[in-house]
């Protein structure tokens, strides 16, 4: 395994990766300050001209990732004058005419969320995960999140009734069918699209954290050692820091001075953490902007 680098940038990634070569990056994963979010730090952008300040961003991200590679999109609508905000659905809609498949949308469910109600609605408790590609053919390694079975096979699987063990058709007309014998003496199982995690998170220092197993899942689904990961939004290193952990070369960047030094900070503590259980032959870098 050759070594692994972590690169870290203060500035605007619209402007910072006009210096990343074309087709470099394995897998893009990042979350962007939502509109109207976080304005006493970034400012907060109407919901109304959301798109327009993505979009420039957007097409230096498919400039730079590579034909194989995968975008992850966390974001959220917000509720404006009682009503859903429709800017992420154009968002989406913008990202086509630009070239970007929409593949996938996860959901990631935040199952710890606690409780709130308003006159109207009651508290999120999901956010969306938005896959994008460059082409139909991309990398992906799905055997890396498989879950286990969980407890209902052993209940399900102990006595299979005739139609559990062919090709059972879906008897709502749907054309979809499951043969339930295929499962019999498995132990692990493909996940779903929603991913149950806690938002808790050991980072204090950056008002919007999202946790660790979130990039981590997408890392470890769509990379392999030696891969390049991208954080466009790097907040406080959240993905550079777990990207080092699964043997993956990284860059985040980030444009407020204040969580550059959180991220870096972070970032050398894994870095000197990872160099002392590591052999003498891997080695872990940092490059400042």
């Amino acid at each position: 395994m050759s070594a692994i680098k972590t690169d870290l940038y203060l500035g605007d990634c619209l402007d910072i990766l006009t210096n990343c070569d074309a087709d470099s990056i394995d897998l893009i994963v990042t979350s962007p300050p939502y509109a109207d979010r976080r304005s006493k730090t970034y400012g907060g952008i109407n919901p109304n001209e959301y798109v327009n300040w993505f979009m420039p961003r957007a097409a230096e991200f498919l400039r730079v990732l590579k034909s194989s590679g995968t975008f992850i999109l966390n974001i959220k609508e917000k509720a404006v004058d009682g009503e859903r905000h429709t800017y992420v659905l154009e968002l989406i809609l913008e990202m086509k005419k630009l070239g970007w498949l929409w593949t996938e949308e996860f959901i990631w469910h935040k199952k710890n969320s606690y409780p709130g109600k308003w006159p109207n609605r009651f508290r999120d408790a999901w956010e969306r995960c938005l896959q994008f590609n460059k082409s139909k053919k991309f990398n992906m390694y799905q055997e890396s999140v498989m879950v286990p079975m969980g407890d209902w096979a052993e209940k399900r699987l102990k006595n299979l009734s005739k139609t559990d063990q062919s090709r059972d058709t879906s008897k709502v007309g749907s054309g979809f069918g499951k043969n339930v014998s295929n499962w019999v003496n498995r132990k692990m199982a493909y996940p779903t699209n929603v991913l149950h995690l806690a938002t808790e998170t050991g980072n204090r220092n950056h008002s919007a954290v999202f946790p660790k197993s979130l990039p981590e899942w997408f890392i470890k689904l769509f990379t392999k050692e030696d891969d390049w990961v991208l954080d466009p939004f790097a907040g406080s290193g959240t993905t550079c820091q777990v990207a080092q952990k699964l043997f993956r070369n990284s860059v985040g960047i980030e444009i407020m001075p204040q969580y550059y030094q959180v991220a870096k900070e972070n970032i050398k503590s894994k870095q000197m953490l990872l160099f002392e259980e590591a052999d003498d032959e891997t080695h872990y870098t940092t490059r400042d902007n």
